[in-house]
């Protein structure tokens, strides 16, 4: 039976082969949640997915979301896939139970997600937005506002937003102007406006909490002096009844290239005055406060794009086993050889096998950094959880940036395959690419993920993170050189990953020199080849576990899925890290010329 959206066999073996997740039941945290609870969780998350969510993907996208007046109305099909998605109790999935969470490991909660995501990564914003949002309530709430906001979050009867982009700040955050003016009882009167906020107004729930950050008045100018607010479309009394409505106005939605299942508001605070917003932590630390969300924000980004990018291969594979058209290339001179499926044409399995590769390497990626989590979670040791910390910060801009890069690619590879059935709107491959797009710019653009990891993340803690990631993949290098087939892929992985150290140093030293902005504008290609050393890292990593069960001797069943994974990682370190090679040989002559060209230079006048 051919497989929709995700395949469960590579599902289950990033969980149970790979990371080996139901190893967590050891702790009393995830006592509950063995192999067989998370097989379960995994089939009941694909059931809805498939059967509830997937029918709204293409009426989303074709009906859209309705404004008038100031009311946003929500594709039809939606309100009943929300219902059932909150019912199940899928919002907040790894959160406390006594908030209405689940309890469980967040390598599984990404597990589910994978087919939530790609069954429609638009509807799926309003919730994932909400899980943000609360997560904010729960680690910066007062008590009081823990009572009146968080179970009715977790549980989706409310929903959550994020309030940052304004249209003169855009990315830079500390040029906003929403201020917030201190009332007599200790609350804010907050005035401004706020532009692409997803799922700002919509009509599936009662009420909309927005964290908003905005600044005091008399505080510093810049990101130091911003704060961080809770403010709902409707006030909230202490017994959580519904107040009168918070001067909270939706002015209009975007008309955009995907994700139009998605409201994309703009917002007016306070309007008339009648905005009132409750500080969330402390005075001018509204910055701090989204930083330490943005792990999470950034790695549910990167799952977006690679669901899309899953789906798309998904039918890819399955439209080129199904689609006959010419001859076996071995029998074009045959006038009687019969068409065949296009799977058999090399070009097409050369883009099938480059999609193959990529969602099984996004895929393990993006499950391992939900798992480090979880090892910090069940960790009694601190040095360890340092250790575990630092290779997420360093793996977060790979997760978000690079994975959503190389998931519009593989989207695009899925249009292609399709040919030109793939760019109308009767198939699903070009929505799948026109929603993807966006993972590449919002919660900050791939550029900023980019100049996050040269930056910031490779000098953390004297680079000991970026030192303790490749002792990870070191660990896996020596595994594979024992195993005769994965050799020259463990030497191919191993020249890059030591590349990859020179190239680091060099960019940091010139990023700590005049030459700074030089260094800056190779940040990019730096997070490519940083991005490919670690697929080929985790292709490797599958290719070892595979060969491993094939010498063992595998089931008859799971001996071609074994082979695929050695084949993925033969292609990768053979195919597409000679050409990363030639990326970094081109990072190390730090070109100058996007720096010296002059802005009339470019032309255009």
């Amino acid at each position: 039976m051919a497989q929709v959206i995700a395949d469960r066999r590579d599902v289950d073996f990033v969980l149970h082969e790979q990371l080996i997740v139901d190893g967590l039941s050891k702790h009393p945290k995830y006592a509950e949640f063995g192999k067989k609870t998370i097989d379960m969780i995994v089939s009941e998350a694909r059931n809805l997915a498939i059967k509830e969510i997937l029918p709204t993907f293409r009426e989303g996208d074709e009906q859209g979301c309705r404004f008038d007046n100031g009311q946003v109305s929500v594709p039809e099909s939606f309100k009943r896939a929300y219902d059932l998605f909150v019912e199940g109790e899928w919002l907040a999935m790894p959160e406390d139970p006594a908030y209405g969470g689940q309890g469980m490991p967040r390598t599984v909660a990404l597990a589910a997600g994978d087919y939530f995501n790609g069954a429609n990564c638009a509807f799926m914003m309003y919730p994932g937005l909400t899980h943000g949002a609360a997560l904010l309530v729960e680690a910066f709430g007062t008590e009081r506002q823990k009572k009146r906001f968080l179970k009715n979050m977790f549980t989706g009867k409310w929903t959550g937003t994020m309030l940052l982009t304004e249209p003169e700040a855009g990315s830079d955050v500390g040029n906003l102007s929403t201020s917030a003016k201190k009332n007599p009882d200790g609350t804010y009167s907050i005035t401004g406006s706020k532009i692409f906020i997803s799922a700002g107004e919509h009509d599936m729930v009662e009420n909309i909490v927005h964290p908003v950050l905005a600044r005091i008045e008399g505080a510093p100018a810049g990101t130091r002096g911003i704060s961080l607010f809770l403010v709902p479309k409707y006030r909230v009394a202490d017994d959580g009844s519904l107040g009168e409505f918070n001067d909270v106005v939706c002015t209009g939605i975007e008309h955009k290239m995907g994700i139009n299942g998605n409201a994309t508001c703009s917002l007016t605070l306070g309007g008339k005055g009648n905005c009132v917003g409750e500080l969330l932590g402390e005075e001018n630390k509204g910055m701090r406060a989204m930083f330490l969300m943005m792990n999470e924000a950034r790695l549910l980004v990167g799952m977006q794009g690679f669901c899309c990018a899953s789906a798309s291969y998904m039918n890819a594979v399955n439209y080129a086993r199904e689609r006959v058209q010419g001859k076996n290339l071995l029998q074009m001179m045959d006038p009687d050889a019969p068409s065949v499926p296009i799977i058999q044409h090399p070009d097409v399995r050369r883009m099938l096998i480059s999609m193959k590769a990529y969602v099984e390497g996004m895929r393990s990626l993006l499950y391992y950094a939900g798992f480090l989590t979880d090892r910090i979670a069940v960790s009694d040791d601190e040095a360890e959880k340092a250790r575990l910390q630092g290779m997420i910060d360093i793996l977060i801009p790979i997760c978000k940036g690079y994975v959503t890069d190389r998931a519009f690619d593989v989207c695009s590879t899925g249009v292609q395959v399709y040919g030109g059935y793939g760019f109308i709107r009767e198939y699903p491959q070009e929505q799948l690419l026109r929603d993807c797009r966006i993972t590449m710019i919002y919660e900050g653009t791939n550029g900023i993920q980019a100049m996050d990891l040269l930056g910031r993340k490779l000098g953390m803690n004297k680079g000991k993170p970026i030192m303790d990631l490749m002792g990870e993949i070191q660990k896996t290098l020596a595994q594979a050189k024992a195993i005769d087939e994965l050799a020259d892929f463990a030497a191919r992985l191993e020249k890059a990953l030591n590349r990859l150290a020179e190239v680091a140093m060099h960019l940091g030293a010139t990023a700590m020199s005049p030459k700074v902005m030089n260094a800056f504008a190779f940040a990019h290609p730096f997070m490519e080849a940083a991005g490919d050393v670690v697929m080929a890292w985790m292709l490797l990593w599958r290719s070892v576990i595979a060969a491993t069960q094939l010498e063992k001797g595998a089931k008859k069943k799971d001996r071609h899925f074994y082979e695929g994974q050695i084949k993925s990682a033969h292609y990768f370190t053979q195919a597409v890290l000679p050409v990363t090679m030639g990326k970094m040989d081109a990072i190390m002559t730090t070109c100058t010329a996007a720096v010296e060209i002059s802005e009339d230079a470019f032309g255009g006048k």
